[in-house]
C-alpha cells in the first residue's frame, strides 16, 4: 500500500502561501511572494533528489496543477526534478478541469475520499502532495495523510494561507528525521503516531 505524504515548504508561521514567486499567489492581498528563493541550498537539493526515489505517484490541486503545468513540462529533462514529475502519474482534484494537457496526467476519477483510498491502494511507494493547500486541509480532515515532510524556514510573515488551519482532531506525529541546512531552514519529516 502507498503512503501519501504532503511535501511542504512553510515559514516559522506556518505560512505556505507564494513560496516561488511574487506572482504566484496574491489571494488575500498577499505581497510577500517569492519568500522560499534565499533559502535554497544544496542540501535541499539533494533530499528532493533522494526524495524521487520513493515517489510513484503525485496528488494535486487544480490550482497547484495549473501551476505546475505551466512550468515544468517546458524544462529540461536533465533537471531531475522535470525528469520525474513529467514522467510520473499525476493525479489531480478538480470539479472544474476535465481533460489535462501534461504527460501522464489525468483527473482524479470519483469523490476524492475513495478515489484517493484506490490511489493508496495501488502499488507501493509514496503519492507525494505538493502545495495544494484547499486539497490538504480535505485530505487531513479525512484522515489520508500517512505523513509530513517539512521545510521550515526561518521567517515570520505574518500573513498569508497556513498550512495546518482548523482540524478535526488533534493529530498525534511521529519525528521520523530532522535535518538543518546551511540556510538555517530545518528540513523536517513527521509521520503520524
Amino acid at each position: 500500500m502507498r503512503k501519501l505524504i504532503v511535501i511542504e515548504f512553510v515559514t516559522l508561521d506556518g505560512v505556505m502561501q507564494g513560496l516561488g514567486s511574487p506572482d504566484e499567489d496574491r489571494d488575500g492581498g498577499f505581497a510577500h511572494g517569492g519568500w522560499s528563493a534565499p533559502y535554497f541550498d544544496q542540501t535541499q537539493a539533494s533530499a528532493a533528489g533522494e526524495g524521487l526515489k520513493d515517489t510513484t505517484a503525485y496528488l494535486f490541486g487544480r490550482r497547484t496543477y495549473e501551476k505546475m503545468a505551466a512550468f515544468w513540462p517546458t524544462q529540461p529533462d536533465e533537471n531531475p526534478m522535470a525528469a520525474h514529475l513529467n514522467a510520473t502519474p499525476k493525479y489531480v482534484a478538480t470539479r472544474t478541469l476535465t481533460s489535462l494537457d501534461w504527460p501522464h496526467a489525468r483527473v482524479l476519477d470519483g469523490a476524492l475520499v475513495p478515489a484517493v483510498q484506490r490511489l493508496k491502494a495501488e502499488g507501493d511507494g509514496v503519492i507525494a502532495v505538493l502545495g495544494s493547500g484547499i486539497l490538504v486541509q480535505e485530505l487531513i480532515a479525512a484522515d489520508l495523510v500517512d505523513g509530513y515532510r517539512l521545510f521550515l524556514h526561518p521567517l515570520l510573515l505574518g500573513t498569508g494561507k497556513r498550512l495546518f488551519r482548523e482540524l478535526p482532531r488533534p493529530q498525534r506525529l511521529r519525528l521520523v528525521d530532522s535535518t538543518p541546512t546551511s540556510t538555517g531552514v530545518l528540513m523536517l519529516g513527521y509521520d503520524l503516531a
